[in-house]
C-alpha cells in the first residue's frame, strides 16, 4: 500500500446506504492521505515504468505484462482510487471521483513512487488523465505508450455497458452487482475469455462491500459528464507544438467499444508510431498481455 493524495475537507464518517449495503473500511476516509495499491516487478534501481488500467479494471490486468518487463524495467501498476484494493470513499466523504481529481491524485502518486524520471502506459478510458498529467510534466517522461485511449469524435460517449451504470437509480443497483460490474464489462468489450480464478480477483471488491459499486457509479457519472471535454483537451495536447514527449499507441484491432476509424488518420498525421495488436480487444493486457509487454520493451529500448 502506498500512500498518497490527502482528504479533503472534515466530513465525518460515510453512513451506510439506505438499502442496507455495508461499505467497507476502505469507504471511510480514515486518514489523512489515500492508501493506494500498488504492485511492482524487476529491480528498483532499473527505469522505471508505471502502467496505469483503465474503465473498469485493476492493476491485476497486468499480471502477465510485468513478468515481461521485469528483467530490464522496474514495473509498477496500481489500483486507481475507487478500484480493486486501493481505497474506495464514499463520494463526498474525501473524494468525488471527478477527472480533475483523478489528475491530482496522479501527481501524488507518481511522485511518492518514481520521484524521478519514469515512462507511463496507459490503457482505455483513463488515458486522457494521464496525458493531461504529462502535459504539466514532461520533464519526468521518458516515454509515453497510449493503450487503446478514447480520441476519435466517436469516442466521445461511453459505451452503453459503461454508461449504464451512471443512470438515476439503475445505475446505482447495476454497479452493486459484481457479474454485470466486473465480468460483463471485461467481456464485452473484445474477445477474451475470462477464467473463473481471474474473474473471482475482479468480483471480489464487489463482493466484500458496496463501497466498490458506489464508487463505480461516481466515476461513471463523471466520465459521462467530462469525457468529452477531457478528449477534446488530449487531443489538442497530442497536436500541440509544445508536445515533446515521445508518444507511442498500441490499439487491440477487435475493441467493440473503441472504433479503429479515424485513430490512424489522427496519430499518423502528428508522425506518432501505432502498433496494431489483431487478436486483442479494448483490455490489450487481458487478451495478449505478454505480446503487449514485448511490444513496451521494444518501445522503450
Amino acid at each position: 500500500m502506498v500512500n498518497a493524495y490527502p482528504v479533503y475537507g472534515d466530513k465525518g464518517k460515510a453512513k451506510d446506504p439506505f438499502f442496507g449495503l455495508t461499505m467497507g473500511s476502505g469507504s471511510q476516509s480514515s486518514y489523512d492521505i489515500f492508501r493506494w495499491f500498488c504492485v511492482e516487478a524487476g529491480s528498483s534501481s532499473s527505469p522505471k515504468v508505471l502502467l496505469i488500467h483503465g474503465l473498469p479494471s485493476q492493476a491485476y490486468s497486468y499480471r502477465n505484462v510485468m513478468p515481461v518487463l521485469a528483467d530490464k524495467y522496474h514495473a509498477i501498476a496500481f489500483d486507481w482510487l475507487g478500484f480493486g484494493f486501493s481505497d474506495k470513499p464514499q463520494p463526498k466523504y474525501g473524494f468525488d471521483y471527478t477527472l480533475d481529481e483523478y489528475t491530482s491524485s496522479l501527481e501524488f502518486l507518481v511522485n511518492a513512487v518514481a520521484p524521478d524520471k519514469l515512462s507511463i502506459v496507459v490503457q482505455g478510458y483513463f488515458a486522457p488523465v494521464a496525458v493531461k498529467y504529462a502535459s504539466e510534466h514532461q520533464d519526468k517522461l521518458n516515454h509515453l505508450v497510449l493503450v487503446n485511449p478514447p480520441i476519435t469524435d466517436k469516442h466521445l460517449n461511453l459505451p452503453s455497458t459503461l454508461a449504464s451504470f451512471s443512470n438515476f437509480l439503475l445505475g446505482e443497483i447495476f454497479s452493486q452487482d459484481p457479474l454485470r460490474a466486473s465480468d460483463k464489462v471485461l467481456t464485452s468489450c473484445g474477445p477474451y475469455m475470462m477464467k473463473e480464478e481471474d474473474a473471482m480477483v475482479y468480483r471480489r471488491p464487489y463482493l466484500v462491500s458496496g463501497s466498490s459499486g458506489f464508487a463505480l457509479n461516481a466515476i461513471s457519472k463523471a466520465m459521462k459528464k467530462d469525457l468529452k471535454a477531457y478528449i477534446e483537451s488530449m487531443r489538442s495536447i497530442l497536436r500541440s507544438s509544445s508536445w515533446k514527449t515521445k508518444t507511442t499507441v498500441c490499439w487491440g484491432m477487435r475493441d467493440r467499444w473503441l472504433s479503429y476509424d479515424g485513430v490512424e488518420e489522427f496519430f499518423g498525421g502528428l508522425n506518432q508510431k501505432i502498433v496494431e495488436l489483431p487478436m486483442a480487444g479494448h483490455h490489450v493486457q487481458e487478451d495478449r498481455g505478454e505480446e503487449l509487454g514485448n511490444i513496451i520493451k521494444s518501445i522503450l529500448r
